[in-house]
């Protein structure tokens, strides 16, 4: 975080040197090149701040409301009894198979 904070100073540092050097140099005629890079600037601002209805996400159009359908409405329910009976385990339908080949005590590692 410092670092990037290290950057931007660094960067307004060098903008402010560089305006200074300008009206130095040439006076005021050098702000007038900075006019189309302000109004740019500011398009872009007001178009974030408040963009055209239609690329705003909460626009004022009435969306057209989908009804889901009976057998998605029991999923939901069937996901929210599940969620809800969070503290009981839940019981898998799996069992342990032995398997056929032979075990042998002896070659079992001693921390089992």
């Amino acid at each position: 975080m410092i670092r990037h904070a290290l950057i931007f100073w660094s960067a307004v540092l060098l903008a402010v040197i560089g305006l200074v050097n300008g009206v130095m140099t040439s006076g005021l005629r050098s702000l007038t090149s900075l006019i189309i890079p302000l109004v740019l600037g500011v398009l872009l601002y007001l178009l974030y701040k408040y963009p055209p209805r239609r690329f705003a996400k909460n626009g004022s159009r009435s969306r057209t409301k989908v009804k889901p359908s009976q057998k998605t409405m029991a999923k939901v329910a069937g996901l929210r009894k599940t969620h809800a009976s969070s503290g009981k385990r839940k019981s898998y339908p799996f069992q342990v198979i032995e398997g056929s080949k032979g075990k042998n005590d002896d070659q079992l590692p001693k921390y089992h």
